[in-house]
């Protein structure tokens, strides 16, 4: 079982990187807060691994925090949820956040993550409450200046969220409150919107 992977990254996405180590290229799917922090591609990174094993498939999923990985295993303990909304709804929240909704039972908190509907909620609550309570999550800090998007780059942006399961409004809102830089490539402003969206 692969629990964790260093190597150098060949490619990266919002959804996956290609983690070439020693050669091999291993391709890992990614939450949003992975993918935020990554850096340049060609650079070396470690990423703790989940491997998922299906009997027709072997999924691996990467995160740079023990704590993410750690929060993944729990959300996907809970009836009903596979490893892929798992990783959705940490690429839509921050560990810490996420933690502090489920012990205080904010179910309105909750269900106001893309993939998470009261049922998830109320479910999320009655299943980890105890088991979160128990861990210490320190989670990252989210902080960072806001970014705004470059001319051009918006409405790629805006549709890679909503894709992501964010309401079109919410998108347009954030986005209109990041600033302007003319430098800004599409993958800062993504990273930066996400930042704002998962406060």
């Amino acid at each position: 079982m692969i629990a964790l992977l260093t190597g150098k990254i060949a490619h990266k996405s919002p959804e996956y990187i290609i983690l070439d180590v020693n050669g091999v290229g291993y391709r890992v799917q990614i939450p949003f807060s992975t993918y935020y922090e990554l850096p340049e591609g060609g650079a070396e990174i470690s990423l703790n691994i989940y491997t998922h094993v299906k009997e027709d498939a072997i999924s691996l999923y990467g995160f740079r925090t023990a704590d993410e990985k750690l929060f993944f295993q729990l959300l996907i303990s809970v009836s009903g949820i596979g490893p892929k909304l798992g990783k959705d709804i940490l690429s839509n929240i921050q560990v810490t956040d996420l933690a502090a909704a489920i012990t205080r039972g904010d179910l309105a908190r909750l269900s106001a993550v893309p993939g998470i509907g009261k049922k998830t909620a109320e479910r999320l609550v009655l299943e980890l409450k105890d088991k979160v309570a128990k861990q210490e999550f320190t989670g990252s800090a989210a902080g960072g200046e806001l970014l705004a998007p470059a001319a051009g780059i918006e409405e790629d942006v805006a549709s890679a969220l909503i894709n992501l399961g964010y309401k079109e409004a919410v998108v347009k809102k954030a986005l209109a409150e990041l600033r302007i830089s003319p430098d800004d490539s599409m993958e800062q402003v993504l990273k930066q919107a996400l930042k704002a969206l998962m406060k």
